[in-house]
């Protein structure tokens, strides 16, 4: 089934002088992880936020267009329907812990109280979570004196207990270093091979080109490229949009330039070290 569909859409935000998406054309399919990328204010949080229907039922504004979730017009959903079926990350991981609870499995437990599970059940699946992502060290810490990356692991712990079938996340590494944006991403990929269907706002291009199956590239609130994730970051029209290439993608194409074109260019660093693994076994070899 499509995931989500949208034909010719446009939302302008209530007291805004510019739309914030225009004439936006996009299919995602299900059970795969959509990267989004794109400047600031190309449209990727409205996009998002469309997707798990804040707008139009929480953010008001003037909506044009055509916008299906999983087969069902949007504004046929209601708005707590679409709260159970799509769970939501935030870039921004202190303002997604409630501050309301004194330990971090009492806060992972915050959204299925809400979703009325019995007691047992929500004890069986928070442990469950806490074990799959590894953050059994701090489930007794009180979640208002955890770092930005725990907070963030704790945010999604929120959203993998409540098992939506879909999850929108925009931008969950941005206050991230490294170790702690590759630890997210890890979680991110369990979310998809358990067969959830995501769709992720991200600028980190390099971890974006190695976990999603599609990459579509917003410039303007319009959709410039979408399409399988090989195709739109190794295109060269991917960096004419604002958008850098994988770091491994420039090497590549310097290489190329230089008269010393890899076999394949490359978008990960995993295809990168084959590469060169490859090319240093000919020149060997010969």
């Amino acid at each position: 089934m499509v995931l989500a569909a949208l034909k010719g859409v446009g939302f302008t935000y209530a007291y805004a002088e510019h739309p914030a998406l225009v004439d936006v054309d996009l299919q995602l399919e299900e059970g795969l992880l959509h990267g989004i990328v794109g400047l600031n204010s190309s449209g990727k949080t409205t996009l998002c936020s469309l997707i798990r229907g804040v707008i139009p039922h929480f953010h008001q504004g003037d909506l044009t267009g055509e916008v299906t979730i999983l087969g069902r017009p949007l504004l046929e959903w209601d708005a707590a329907e679409l709260s159970r079926t799509i769970g939501c990350v935030f870039d921004n991981p202190f303002t997604q812990i409630s501050g309301i609870r004194d330990s971090v499995f009492e806060e992972i437990a915050i959204g299925l109280e809400n979703l009325g599970v019995p007691r047992t059940d929500m004890i069986d699946r928070v442990e469950r979570v806490v074990e799959q992502l590894g953050i059994e060290a701090i489930v007794e810490k009180n979640p208002n004196e955890l770092s930005g990356g725990q907070r963030q692991k704790v945010a999604f712990a929120s959203i993998v207990a409540m098992d939506a079938p879909v999850v929108v996340i925009d931008e969950p590494t941005s206050q991230l270093d490294p170790e702690a944006s590759e630890a997210v991403f890890e979680i991110i990929d369990g979310l998809k091979a358990q067969g959830k269907s995501i769709v992720l706002a991200e600028h980190k291009i390099d971890l974006l080109a190695q976990y999603a199956d599609t990459v579509t590239v917003m410039h303007a609130g319009t959709v410039v490229m979408s399409g399988p994730t090989r195709d739109v970051v190794g295109s060269d029209e991917f960096g004419s949009y604002g958008v850098v290439a994988p770091e491994v993608t420039e090497l590549g194409r310097r290489l190329a330039a230089a008269g010393r074109p890899l076999d394949r260019l490359p978008i990960t660093r995993g295809e990168a070290f084959d590469e060169i693994s490859a090319r240093m076994r000919s020149t060997h070899a010969h």
